[in-house]
């Protein structure tokens, strides 16, 4: 498939967020049973805006992806089958949560907040987890794309958000309240190598696929050798767009080894040098590499589907 930037920057900047508000809620959830101290309602509504500022970011990047974007609405219309519609209705769902809970720090006394956001936070984590769920079900659905059709799709999508949503927790803690960067970065660090498990796992799975169809199956020959010398047209089409990246597979494997050394093993040196040292720019930089990763992470994930109608186009494809 041919990667759209537009989704890339969607999946992997509210991934992110969605993780850090988790990371704020359980924080939250820590101080309240005495397990951390606590502090103050600023820390919670400042990383609140943050969580804010990643899904409008998110948002924008999608309406690049959309053909006539005035009609964008129209997407939640199918929410009892489609996965699209549910994420459409979830995420602002999400975000409303996000932005309130918030404010609800910014402007109560701390014990005040606290009656409102512990259900507020609670009904705005659930809403995280399942806008994980709906954002990878949109591909784990399809079974005709086999690399996609798996239960590892949506724990690779859960988990790696989570993983980047509390690295940068981890980072922004270090700067706005030190104190807590020793609490979150111990679960960047659990949720990076629970995420390179189950990562490389997909990636195994995905190399031992076999084609469902062949050039047999697909003209209804069986003729056991067929080679196709053209693609059917002078130029190119939509599907000769579309459905195939155009990239070589030595570039395929530059990018998965790129994404693999920079989603884990390098943030979490990071991480475990910035958390012994009290050095929030390393902390920082264990993001902000992490975060690069993912998205050459995300655009390997969707060059390695290989739609069916390639087996026509296998001349270019």
């Amino acid at each position: 498939m041919r990667p759209a930037f537009s989704v890339i920057f969607l999946t992997t900047l509210i991934g992110a967020a969605q993780g850090l508000f988790l990371a704020l809620y359980l924080a939250e959830l820590a101080a309240r049973f005495g397990w951390i101290a606590g502090v103050s309602g600023a820390f919670y509504a400042a990383g609140s805006a943050l969580v804010v500022v990643l899904m409008m970011l998110g948002l924008v990047a999608s309406i690049f992806h959309l053909g006539r974007p005035e009609r964008g609405w129209r997407a939640a219309a199918r929410w009892r089958t489609s996965w699209l519609s549910r994420e459409i209705i979830v995420l602002p769902l999400f975000t409303a949560g996000a932005f309130f809970y918030g404010l609800v720090h910014w402007l109560l006394p701390a014990e005040s907040a606290a009656r409102i956001t512990a259900p507020l936070g609670a009904a705005t984590a659930v809403l995280a987890v399942a806008l994980y769920v709906c954002t990878a079900m949109i591909y784990a659905c399809l079974k005709f794309l086999q690399e996609w059709a798996t239960p590892l799709t949506v724990v690779n999508y859960t988990l790696l958000g989570l993983a980047s949503g509390f690295t940068l927790a981890t980072a922004y803690s270090a700067f706005a309240a030190p104190a807590l960067a020793g609490f979150f970065g111990p679960y960047a660090l659990l949720l990076t190598a629970a995420a390179v498990l189950t990562r490389t796992a997909s990636l195994a799975r995905n190399a031992r696929l076999k084609p469902r169809s062949t050039l047999q199956t697909a003209i209804g020959i069986r003729h056991p050798r067929i080679v196709q010398t053209s693609m059917g047209m002078m130029g190119g089409a939509f599907n000769t767009r579309e459905f195939f990246h155009g990239r070589t597979r030595t570039m395929l494997r530059a990018v998965k080894w790129l994404f693999l050394l920079l989603v884990f093993p390098i943030p979490a040196a990071l991480l475990v040098a910035g958390l012994a040292r009290d050095s929030a720019p390393l902390l920082a930089a264990a993001f902000v590499l992490q975060y690069l990763g993912l998205l050459a992470e995300r655009w390997f994930f969707f060059a390695q589907a290989n739609h069916p109608q390639n087996l026509y186009y296998q001349s270019i494809a």
